[in-house]
């Protein structure tokens, strides 16, 4: 009778788990997904390698070794490309509904091991606001969370060659996986009267193959991803104090939206009473030690960071009465869905913006000034990544979504497409016009945010015939924005390559530029270009405000084209650009 139950239950839970995911089938690509596809292509041309390859982000190339995580994400990406050939929404969502699904089995046994109404944990856990919305998507949350429970469930059945592949699995998911060591690790100290031998070596699977996958990487390809990943890190400042503290302060309150808000204080209540307990132990253990290692690992407070201690916390809530439950459960239920709705509007915008953008489109060049799905789809239809030292042309359209853009594009332009994403449901995961942390700490600390403005802008703008009428540009003039063609910020700062145009002088006359090199600058090398021709080269001791100066020159035509470069750049962390100098006047001198 026990076992008919108990199958029963499995196919109620995994039941919901399909029903969560048949109506967002057709989920545009959103988040990250753009990223892992890349690396799916490029794993069908170097199948042992999927990272090594470049990829230009927010106008940077790096190096996608480097990326947060291993490989196995888009291992299964290249998979599904070699079968349908291209991304195709529907069949890619359908194909992720694995991962929901052992994630799900995974919490049903899990719940009928430590809780004592386990249809309710389970049910819970398919209610978290992050498995709803971020399931969802082609990225690494779902089937790191699937191996997670999968390794904890095998490990606590004593089914430990399982447990040790599904370990293996996920530490080649997502570098978090080492956290399964010392959770099993508690589990064992708290359960050590039946402990085994070889569970004690188990339990060292995941970093032993982080490991191994690193020393791999290093011998057939030159270079260590933590090391390059580590390096990114530090340029960017990603793990400098006020980044941890926001941190830390977003996923506390991330972890108080997991379950519904009213059934954590008495959850917790009951668990404290029941602290001597072994299986209550455990489960506090468990969301302890991933909650301090996720502080002390992550940067951006995103809620689906949380999701491996999605099921503790459920199941130490399942103790309640059973009429809280129900009313906690279908108030989850219903905020997680109406986020997930929104979140396919979002993204189902950002698609409609492509398409309205091809024919437009047709027969010019097109850059993309903005990352995620918005660039994905852009990119399907032939589109480029804007680079920080781009240089564009009349005729060039640039797409920008304000959501994600990095840059602001300067000069004359005509506006030739335009779409707001402005979901029907007054709930906001993200977006321009609202202050939501679920995604990042950087737009809030709060999981959702109440607002009917728009989540984003998206533009494209066709550029027009440039008309200098400067013959010596200071970059704070009102011409300024007309006559820089890239690499110079509003602030006046330039990245490493920097280009205006200015009108031709009609006469011999030196090419100067003024510039201050602040002391935290590295930049020493500095060099004038005219026309594509090097007409002037410096180095210089020390920071400080100079001007390089030309010998005369002469302009090839009514326009002259300039271009700044410097040897070396920085960053200035929390800002991300690549900066090298103030750019304070460029031009021909009188």
């Amino acid at each position: 009778m026990e076992a008919v139950r108990a199958r029963r239950g499995l196919l109620l839970v995994l039941a919901v788990a399909i029903l969560l995911r048949i109506p967002f089938l057709n989920q545009a690509i959103q988040g990250d997904d753009d990223t892992y596809l890349a690396e799916a292509e490029h794993a069908l041309v170097e199948p042992l390698h999927p990272g090594h390859t470049l990829y230009v982000f927010q106008g940077t190339e790096v190096d996608l070794r480097g990326h947060p995580h291993p490989p196995l994400d888009s291992w299964v990406l290249a998979g599904l490309l070699a079968i349908f050939g291209d991304v195709k929404e529907i069949p890619f969502h359908a194909a992720y509904i694995l991962f929901s699904l052992i994630a799900a089995a995974a919490m049903w046994w899990l719940a009928r091991r430590f809780s004592p109404q386990p249809i309710w944990a389970a049910l819970l856990f398919l209610a978290v606001p992050a498995f709803v919305v971020n399931g969802n998507s082609l990225e690494t949350d779902l089937p790191f969370l699937a191996f997670w429970l999968a390794a904890i469930a095998f490990f606590c059945a004593d089914r430990l060659l399982l447990a040790a592949l599904a370990m293996a699995s996920a530490a080649m998911t997502a570098y978090q996986a080492v956290f399964l060591t010392p959770i099993l690790a508690a589990y064992l100290w708290f359960y050590r009267q039946s402990a085994r031998r070889a569970a004690w070596v188990v339990i060292f699977t995941p970093p032993l193959v982080i490991a191994g996958w690193q020393v791999f990487e290093r011998v057939s390809t030159g270079a260590l991803p933590a090391a390059i990943l580590t390096g990114y890190f530090a340029t960017r400042g990603f793990q400098a104090l006020p980044f941890k503290l926001q941190n830390a302060a977003a996923m506390a309150i991330h972890s108080c939206f997991m379950v519904f808000p009213a059934l954590l204080p008495p959850a917790f209540v009951h668990a404290w009473r029941k602290r001597r307990d072994m299986d209550t132990a455990f489960l506090l253990s468990w969301i302890f030690i991933f909650f301090v290692g996720a502080v002390i690992v992550f940067f951006a407070g995103s809620a689906r960071y949380l999701l491996p201690i999605a099921a503790p916390l459920c199941i130490l809530a399942s103790r309640l009465r059973a009429c809280w439950l129900a009313i906690g459960f279908a108030a989850q239920l219903m905020l997680s869905l109406g986020l997930a709705t929104v979140s396919y509007q979002h993204w189902d915008a950002v698609r409609q913006f492509a398409a309205q953008l091809r024919g437009p489109a047709n027969g010019h060049r097109v850059w993309v000034n903005g990352e995620l799905g918005f660039r994905y789809y852009l990119e399907s239809d032939g589109a480029l990544p804007l680079r920080r030292d781009q240089v564009t042309r009349p005729g060039d359209i640039i797409a920008t979504s304000d959501l994600t853009k990095w840059t602001e594009s300067s000069g004359p332009v005509s506006t030739i497409a335009r779409r707001e994403a402005r979901p029907s449901i007054p709930l906001r995961l993200i977006g321009v016009e609202s202050h939501s942390g679920f995604s990042t700490v950087s737009r809030g600390l709060w999981p959702f945010g109440f607002s009917i403005g728009a989540i984003d802008r998206l533009r494209a703008d066709l550029l027009l015939e440039r008309h200098p009428t400067l013959e010596y540009l200071s970059t704070d003039a009102p011409q300024a924005a007309e006559q820089i063609v890239s690499g110079i910020y509003p602030d006046r700062w330039m990245g490493g390559t920097a280009t205006v145009i200015l009108k031709s002088p009609g006469r011999t006359a030196p090419l100067a530029v003024s510039f201050f090199i602040p002391p935290a600058s590295p930049a020493r090398q500095i060099t004038l270009v005219l026309d594509g021709r090097h007409v002037a080269t410096q180095t210089y001791a020390a920071p400080g405000s100079y001007t390089l100066e030309s010998m005369p020159v002469r302009p090839s035509g009514a326009t002259a084209t300039v271009e700044i470069q410097i040897d070396r750049t920085f960053t200035a962390p929390p800002d991300t650009r690549d900066l090298g100098m103030i750019v304070t006047g460029v031009g021909f001198a009188p």
